[in-house]
């Protein structure tokens, strides 16, 4: 287990490198360059690739070489993609005045980095055993953050010192690591192969029919990804008006709060494979809340360094200890003969919760203030912990193995790639 943990650690935090790279880094870079804060915003949208890959989520599930390993055929292509995407930023060494050609390339590294997800999830919903699934997500969280640290902060370093190309190759270089752990790795055969398109497709609805999903899915995904990304909203806004410089905003939020969230990460994945996905759910929920209250000086226009940069470590790593939790549920209700569709559409729809309760939680707080709108997202937050403990209550998922056994493979190779996974009751 060990061995696919690593693998799976590997390949999540070479496809956030260059995400991070783009989001915090390159922003931060062009805004050197005098970049305008409306084209950086603009550069921004090519993120909204990530909600829409369920569209071909469902191309994964049912197409894939038998010879080469069925998703290890798809990761063999996407990870050199990423590679030779960045490597093609190497001749844009004053990006400032040459955006066209860039965002272009980013775009099609960031349609890449998620359709790589995609592969990526569908080889951890096979390997995985329900009690390391916790860990497996825990990766999966703290790869993300580990990619803004690496991307978004190392890369920056390496550019204010060296220079654009050295920049772009240790990016290329570290993202080529992920291609070599590819290449070595030796996928299961799969025995459950989709039959049809049609069938892959039919799957984004189907996957809804097993006991508890639809309250998983519309009613404690909402209410915790609207509390809590609703709050996290606020950051930034908030911080402008107390007066903090864009540098030190994207540094602090894009660098600083990466580290904490990579631990809380690690250890809300331990926690989930022995405590249980409800216990560590009631963790995130108090942290959020406990969190959300340390945010109030600055929401109220107070913002000391020190005070603030605290609570937005403590806020980020209670965001991560809930991110996990609900990637591990939202694991156990993806089926081994489509993975890469099952798991896509129930993390896609907490994607479009958060941008949703982004845009209303400014909103709100344009007509109410900052301190209010945060009091509610703790009621949502507070709510949906209730919801998701009762909802573990009736369908957590029954684990007869130990962490370190191989997964049920004989009974992964029974199911019928659009039944209930017997490990769901």
């Amino acid at each position: 287990m060990n061995g696919r943990l690593g693998t799976l650690t590997s390949l999540y935090v070479t496809q956030y490198l260059g995400v991070g790279f783009i989001t915090v880094g390159l922003t931060a870079i062009l805004r050197d360059g005098g970049t305008s804060l409306d084209t950086l915003a603009l550069l921004q949208f090519v993120g909204l690739v990530w909600p829409l890959k369920f569209l071909w989520a469902p191309i994964l599930d049912r197409y894939g070489s038998r010879r080469r390993g069925h998703y290890r055929s798809w990761l063999l292509v996407l990870q050199a993609g990423l590679v030779l995407s960045l490597l093609a930023l190497l001749p844009f060494d004053r990006p400032a005045g040459q955006l066209g050609p860039i965002v272009a390339i980013c775009a099609a590294y960031v349609f890449l980095s998620a359709t790589q997800d995609i592969a990526v999830d569908a080889v951890a919903v096979r390997l995985l055993s329900a009690r390391a699934r916790g860990a497996g997500n825990g990766v999966q969280v703290a790869a993300s953050y580990l990619g803004n640290l690496l991307g978004g902060g190392a890369c920056v370093v390496v550019y204010d010192r060296f220079g654009w190309r050295p920049a772009i190759l240790l990016l290329a270089g570290l993202t080529a690591l992920g291609l070599l752990v590819v290449w070595r790795f030796r996928e299961p055969d799969r025995a459950d192969r989709v039959g049809s398109a049609a069938q892959a497709y039919r799957a984004l609805l189907s996957v809804f029919a097993q006991p508890g999903c639809r309250w998983w899915t519309f009613g404690v995904v909402p209410l915790v990804y609207t509390g809590a990304g609703a709050a996290y909203a606020l950051v930034t806004p908030a911080l402008v008006d107390a007066g903090w410089s864009l540098g030190r905003i994207g540094v602090v939020t894009g660098v600083v709060t990466s580290a904490p969230a990579v631990v809380a990460g690690l250890l809300a994945g331990a926690g989930v494979g022995r405590f249980g996905r409800g216990a560590v759910l009631v963790v995130a929920g108090v942290s959020l809340a406990v969190s959300t209250a340390l945010l109030l000086p600055l929401l109220t226009g107070r913002a000391p360094v020190a005070g603030t940069v605290a609570a937005l470590c403590c806020f980020m790593a209670a965001y991560t200890v809930a991110n996990v939790v609900l990637y591990t549920v939202n694991m156990d209700y993806s089926r081994p003969g489509t993975g890469g569709t099952d798991f896509t559409v129930l993390s896609s729809f907490g994607l479009v919760c958060s941008f949703v309760a982004a845009s209303v939680g400014l909103a709100a707080a344009d007509r109410a203030g900052y301190p209010a709108v945060a009091g509610g997202c703790v009621v949502l937050v507070v709510l949906g912990v209730a919801v998701g403990v009762a909802h573990q209550r009736r369908f957590a998922p029954v684990s007869t193995s130990d962490a370190g056994d191989e997964p049920p493979i004989a009974e992964l190779r029974r199911a019928e790639p659009v039944r209930v996974d017997s490990k769901l009751g």
